[in-house]
């Protein structure tokens, strides 16, 4: 029994150790709290997730077994403050899996998925707390409440319907297997397209084949190429390489063969084939819908979007269908003529054509293309042009702080700084895509905005502007297509606004970690 003992509290003495390295268990001692990009390691994320939920496991249980009356302050802001180290670790996890993920990562998140998914479901399904929550709601009224109080009541109420609280019995078993399952088939999509688009490269050794390609493409192409150790040059399916091939060059039949190439992901018969689980996400999606009283996916998700139901979206396309049809058509025309007159009467435009000649012909009719404008957006004079016109336009200031840790060495952290002087909010920036990205653009955030009402702290945002931007050639700075300043705007929008909302706005919660839908 001694020896049964000792063996327990060495252990116990090991698992504190272990926590006690880990970056998710300490406040974090950085520059203005940013994570530690530098010491988390993937063996970290396993120990902070099972931790956190445990941790918001008990609070959850805290505020049920209160005994005093449901209150806006024990019920809701309880709520609405627990599972702090939960959501410290899965916004890392969750960001880092889109931005710089790798096998290990993806096959923990296989493993977390389920786990998180489950703890989800614990609360919205936790008929005790929903009761709780539900009597506030009833009474805000008459609790003179703040706006942003009442808001924040509205929306968690709001929440835990739409995730099922109102279910009973068998309805919420399925419920809980199929928010399940659906949290396992977008991770498999994700990651099998992420894969897909990795293993894909077309790798062209006759200078030939690169007729028509602007300099900026063959030399990034003869970049890929160096970096996976092969001759000649490599074209992906990744947007700064893809686009311009299908935009300059001359041979069909490559163009062909990189179109299907990227307009058939997921579909071939190997391991990264999405087809049946589109399928099953579909009718996932559409069995939890109508498990919560809606007819469709689109009924549900559109219920609190701007649209608020399907016809309205439709009633929208419909007008933009009738006003664009005569135009596309008429410059759909242009594009056939003027490719019958390279290519002879018989031929017709395809898909993997269309931008190649349209390009033709915007060049002829206005003499001008992407690769003229590529000089005047070299990416830092860009970053200065959109930081510059945030400052002429709201007075604020971008920083590099080179001692903010950052997940990869393209990613740069600057302070957003107010006409004081004063730190508003940290800003990330990540341009270039690699294999551990995925494709697209996004903004996202690494720790809220909010005030605490009894401490007064006010919690500076971090947020990240994530895009997939042509990539520095050698010793040639990375120049930028129209599209891609114009992507860069938007996002910048989303975080300068996330900055911008300290300023305009006062929110008084802390994050909550959400379900999956």
């Amino acid at each position: 029994m001694k020896r049964l003992n000792v063996i327990l509290i060495l252990l116990c003495i090991i698992i504190n150790m272990m926590n006690a390295q880990n970056p998710f268990f300490e406040k974090y001692t950085t520059p203005y709290g940013t994570v530690p990009f530098d010491k988390i390691k993937t063996e970290h994320y396993e120990p902070a997730i099972r931790e956190g939920i445990r941790q918001q496991a008990a609070e959850i249980d805290a505020i049920v077994n209160n005994p005093e009356a449901p209150t806006f302050a024990n019920t809701i802001l309880a709520y609405e403050k627990s599972g702090e180290l939960l959501d410290r670790v899965t916004t890392v996890f969750g960001n880092l899996r889109s931005a710089e993920t790798n096998d290990d990562l993806q096959t923990l998140a296989q493993e977390m998925m389920p786990l998180l998914s489950e703890h989800s479901n614990n609360i919205s399904l936790n008929e005790e707390l929903f009761k709780r929550v539900k009597a506030v709601y009833n009474q805000k009224e008459q609790l003179n409440l703040t706006p942003e109080q009442t808001k924040l009541l509205e929306n968690i109420y709001d929440g835990f319907i739409r995730r099922g609280a109102n279910l009973q019995g068998e309805a919420k078993k399925q419920y809980r297997q199929l928010t399940k399952e659906l949290s396992s088939l977008t991770l498999q999509f994700s990651e099998n397209n992420l894969k897909e688009i990795n293993n894909y490269q077309l790798v062209l050794t006759d200078k030939a084949q690169l007729a028509g390609l602007p300099e900026s493409a063959i030399e990034a192409a003869a970049e890929t190429a160096k970096e996976k150790g092969v001759e000649g040059w490599v074209f992906t399916l990744q947007a700064p390489s893809y686009i311009p091939f299908m935009t300059y060059a001359d041979n069909r039949d490559l163009r062909h063969e990189l179109y299907m190439a990227y307009n058939t992901k997921c579909t071939h018969n190997n391991e990264y084939n999405n087809i049946d689980i589109v399928k099953k996400l579909v009718n996932t999606r559409m069995a939890i819908a109508q498990l919560l009283g809606y007819e469709n996916f689109a009924q549900y998700t559109l219920k609190k979007r701007m649209a608020e139901d399907s016809d309205a979206v439709y009633n929208l396309l419909n007008q933009l269908l009738e006003a664009y049809t005569p135009t596309a058509k008429k410059e759909y025309q242009e594009v056939q003529e003027l490719a019958r007159q390279e290519q002879g009467a018989g031929f017709t435009v395809m898909p993997w054509d269309w931008s190649y000649y349209s390009n033709k012909l915007k060049d002829k009719k206005f003499n001008i293309n992407e690769e003229m404008l590529r000089p005047y957006f070299e990416l830092e004079k860009v970053k200065e042009g959109v930081f510059g016109l945030a400052t002429r336009l709201y007075g604020i200031t971008f920083k590099k702080n080179i001692d903010i840790p950052v997940y990869h060495k393209d990613v740069d952290a600057y302070e957003v700084l107010d006409k004081d002087n004063k730190t508003l909010a940290i800003l990330y920036t990540d341009f270039h895509p690699r294999t551990g990205k995925r494709a697209g653009a996004w903004m996202t955030e690494y720790k809220g905005q909010w005030i605490d009402e009894k401490t007064g702290e006010n919690s500076r945002p971090h947020v990240s502007i994530v895009m997939n931007f042509t990539k520095p050639t050698g010793n040639k700075p990375a120049l930028l297509t129209f599209d891609e300043v114009e992507t860069f705007l938007h996002e910048f929008g989303h975080s300068c606004m996330a900055c911008l909302q300290i300023l305009l706005t006062r929110a008084s919660a802390a994050p909550v970690f959400i379900g999956i839908l």
